[in-house]
């Protein structure tokens, strides 16, 4: 079924349309260094402590033009941790916050998403982050960043609980996907089989969240950080179908 709550927000060439049961988000191929979105989401709209949902499943199909697209994709709830709002009409500016997110996320190899040096940063992820609100180990974080990047990373290491697990499948045929996020944990399936079963539920309340999009980041265990956009010379979509949100 088609979700009337999730509202589209794009940037120039790209564009969402409808499909029998569901959406085609898709982006056009680009050569120069120019940023590509195609988002649904249900929250751009409110302050992030008015996010919609507190404790949610969502059940959808999902495929993709292409297994090895540049940049990331995927669908989950977060809590828009960069606070931008791109200029969208409608949006609410939002400080950057800690991210906390429960998301299918792929991330084409020039991105490194994860904090943790004993989990996967790129690939087609099940991931999961809770953050605290505040920690006063924060405000060493600018210093940090300036002259000791390997330091400010295992500090948030520290700091961002963590979850992940690569997803196996061919992704660019129909699979079944399923997230329930408590009270207790988050709990991700493919196509009816467990992926992750973890015990941390990121903190409330997020938003849904699918995309498209041509970005990179990195923030490497040797202390490197890096963010931008990269060239996406082929047109790319994104489908999703029979999209079910529950919230417990």
């Amino acid at each position: 079924m088609v979700n009337n709550s999730l509202q589209p927000h794009i940037t120039k060439g790209a564009n969402v349309t409808a499909i029998p049961g569901g959406y085609r988000l898709a982006v056009p191929g680009i050569t120069s260094r120019t940023y590509l979105l195609v988002q649904l989401d249900d929250y751009t709209k409110y302050s992030r402590a008015n996010f919609p949902h507190r404790y949610s499943s969502i059940r959808l199909e999902a495929r993709v033009s292409s297994a090895s697209l540049p940049g990331t994709w995927g669908f989950g709830l977060w809590n828009d941790p960069f606070g931008l709002n791109l200029g969208f009409t409608g949006s609410s500016m939002r400080l950057p916050a800690l991210p906390n997110a429960a998301w299918f996320f792929y991330a084409s190899s020039d991105n490194h998403l994860s904090f943790q040096d004993n989990k996967p940063a790129n690939g087609y992820l099940a991931q999961c982050f809770r953050s605290p609100t505040f920690d006063w180990r924060l405000a060493w974080i600018p210093f940090l960043l300036l002259f000791h990047r390997k330091s400010a990373r295992k500090m948030l290491s520290r700091i961002i609980q963590e979850d992940s697990a690569l997803v196996e499948l061919d992704v660019t045929q129909w699979q079944n996907y399923e997230l329930e996020w408590g009270v207790e944990g988050t709990k991700f399936r493919a196509n009816n089989n467990m992926v992750v079963a973890s015990l941390i539920s990121p903190k409330p309340p997020l938003g849904v969240v699918i995309w498209m999009d041509n970005q990179y980041a990195a923030f490497t265990p040797g202390g490197k950080l890096g963010i931008g956009v990269l060239d996406h010379p082929d047109p790319a979509w994104l489908e999703i179908r029979t999209l079910e949100i529950q919230d417990r």
